[in-house]
């Protein structure tokens, strides 16, 4: 188990620095050269710009856009989905309940990658545009989850005895169902990640939300692949590092899950 943790930990460990601090170690801007030539430590890619020198600038939006729209979903996730289980539970208002969760079955039933593509059309491209789109895809998700482990807690029969004890709502709610559901959205935050890291590696390959020649690992896959046999390290470098950043997030929050 620490062997797995320990691996956890290097595989997130690696591309997270790149990603934060590349920007600072990237330092000027090379000269342009020859597209898919050896020059330099990876070669240089589709532009002639330095593979190494896009491999450090390229992590930050992955990460950023990732993170930023996880949180967003949790912020907005967690609290309906504790009014929607305790809405549910027997003493509860379930007319609540069915207000909060059908509008969200409907964005359960249109698949990720053409809500995507969808909610793009509409928003004008950027960052900003993306955190918003991967947000709001992964809402959802995040209300039912968090729905079923509040439903849990309230149908507990600590919960009844703090509702004969004359205890407030917030303190029942909060206090109680909320912080019950924590060891759930710790196993949980792990998996989001990474389904938000797909959705923002799939927007950029895509070709959505970003320029075609931002410096991002996942535009660089996209970009380069047509010259993945003359210059490999364009595409195989942001690829593993992606991977090794899904994989460590998975194995370092499974950890975390197991401890709590």
């Amino acid at each position: 188990m620490r062997g797995r943790h320990a691996t956890g930990v290097v595989l997130l460990a690696v591309p997270l620095v790149l990603a934060l601090a590349g920007p600072w170690l990237a330092g000027a801007p090379e000269p342009r050269g020859v597209s898919f030539s050896a020059g330099g430590p990876l070669g240089t890619d589709f532009v002639g710009r330095d593979v190494w020198e896009q491999v450090l600038l390229g992590g930050r939006s992955v990460v950023v856009v990732a993170v930023l729209a996880t949180l967003l979903a949790y912020a907005a996730g967690v609290p309906l989905g504790l009014l929607a289980g305790l809405a549910a539970a027997p003493a509860g208002r379930r007319w609540l309940d069915e207000v909060l969760m059908r509008p969200l079955d409907l964005l359960l039933a249109v698949p990720s990658l053409l809500l995507l593509v969808m909610l793009a059309a509409l928003l004008s491209p950027g960052p900003a545009a993306l955190v918003a789109i991967v947000g709001l895809i992964g809402l959802p998700e995040v209300v039912r989850i968090s729905r079923a482990a509040a439903l849990r807690a309230a149908g507990s029969t600590a919960m009844e005895a703090l509702r004969l004890q004359g205890e407030t709502w917030w303190r029942r709610a909060v206090g109680y169902a909320g912080r019950s559901m924590l060891t759930t959205l710790v196993a949980d935050v792990g998996v989001r990640l990474v389904g938000a890291l797909y959705l923002v590696a799939s927007a950029s390959f895509l070709g959505v939300g970003l320029a075609p020649d931002a410096s991002d690992w996942a535009v660089m896959v996209d970009r380069n692949r047509t010259g993945l046999f003359l210059q490999p390290w364009a595409v195989v470098v942001p690829a593993l590092l992606i991977v090794a950043l899904s994989v460590g997030l998975n194995l370092t929050f499974d950890r975390a899950a197991v401890r709590r």
